[in-house]
C-alpha cells in the first residue's frame, strides 16, 4: 500500500486482508490492514486500527479508522469474533 497512513511493520496483527467500503451510492473493495494495539506504558485500553489500500479506493479519501475499547469491550469482542468463527467453521465442516 503506498501512502499508508499506520504503520505497518512486522508486529501488524493482519495486513493484506480483503476489505471492502460501502456509503450512499457506492461500494468498492481493495486491500486491508487491521490492526491491535496497546500502549505500551501504563496502557489503559486496547486500539483497533484499519486502513483500506487507498490506491484502490475512488470514492473514500486516503484516512485510517480507529477505536478505543476498555479491556472488558475488548473481551467481549474476542468472545464474539470466537462464536462466529466457530459457526464458519461448523459450516465449513458440513459440506
Amino acid at each position: 500500500m503506498v501512502d499508508r497512513i499506520m504503520k505497518v511493520n512486522a508486529y501488524t496483527t493482519f495486513d493484506l486482508l480483503d476489505g471492502e467500503v460501502e456509503g450512499h451510492g457506492f461500494e468498492d473493495e481493495a486491500l486491508a490492514v487491521l490492526n491491535v494495539t496497546a500502549p505500551r506504558k501504563n496502557p489503559d485500553h486496547v486500539e483497533l486500527q484499519l486502513e483500506m489500500d487507498n490506491t484502490d479506493l475512488d470514492a473514500v479519501k486516503p484516512h485510517a479508522d480507529s477505536v478505543t475499547l476498555s479491556a472488558a469491550q475488548a473481551r467481549e469482542l474476542a468472545a464474539e469474533l470466537e462464536e462466529y468463527a466457530g459457526r464458519v467453521e461448523d459450516a465449513q465442516s458440513d459440506d
